[in-house]
């Protein structure tokens, strides 16, 4: 695995990390506030950045683009941003919460530049 399916799936493995570490630390305090993050964390950090791996490692031709680069950095950056501010806003810190939407619709940009990216790919095939 190289380039940007290396790149993903690293990310990938970061967002397990974390997303089962709030886990555990949910667990032990029995406070489950940050439930929402955990998930976003494995859903949408995990399993999607371990996806895009998958597919840049199968079509490697897609991964050595500069769009390929830009979505992954578009999605490490608002995803990264995302999780702080969720938590954050969970936490009671609610004047982040405009952060939040903005880092939400910069993730959704990502999926939607991925899209872009794969569906020519898929056509192809």
């Amino acid at each position: 695995m190289q380039g940007v399916a290396r790149n993903f799936f690293v990310l990938a493995i970061i967002y397990a990390l974390c997303g089962m570490a709030l886990g555990l630390q949910m667990a032990i305090s029995q406070d489950h506030t940050e439930m929402p993050v955990h998930a976003h964390a494995l859903v949408a950090g995990w399993l999607t950045s371990a996806v895009f791996a998958f597919f840049y490692h199968l079509f490697p031709a897609a991964g050595q683009t500069r769009l390929a680069n830009i979505h992954f950095w578009l999605t490490a950056v608002s995803g990264a941003g995302l999780m702080v501010t969720l938590y954050l806003l969970l936490a009671g810190k609610t004047a982040i919460e405009p952060l939040v939407g903005m880092f939400s619709i910069l993730f959704y940009a990502g999926m939607l530049l991925f899209a872009v990216i794969a569906w020519p790919v898929i056509r192809k095939t």
